[in-house]
């Protein structure tokens, strides 16, 4: 199980509590790569860029959505 924040919105140590609840399944996942036959670097390489490919998806998904919006604006205001 994951262990929840200790409470809702922003506190000071939110994201140190989210990496001590990450760490367990952040072992398992380096140990069963390990296992597999990966180095620790390839491992640590293609984390990194897995990240930055989610950065990138997010804030491409941000850009449309806000072209939708406007899109959807103009639209109800009668300009194509």
């Amino acid at each position: 199980m994951i262990t929840p924040p200790r409470r809702q919105g922003e506190y000071a140590d939110r994201e140190i509590d989210c990496q001590e609840a990450m760490e367990p399944g952040f072992q398992a996942i380096v140990e069963c790569m390990s296992d597999a036959g990966w180095s620790r670097g390839e491992i640590m390489r293609s984390l990194r860029r897995l990240v930055a490919a989610d950065n990138m998806t997010q804030k491409e998904n941000a850009k449309v959505e806000a072209q939708l919006a406007i899109a959807r604006a103009m639209m109800r205001a009668g300009r194509p």
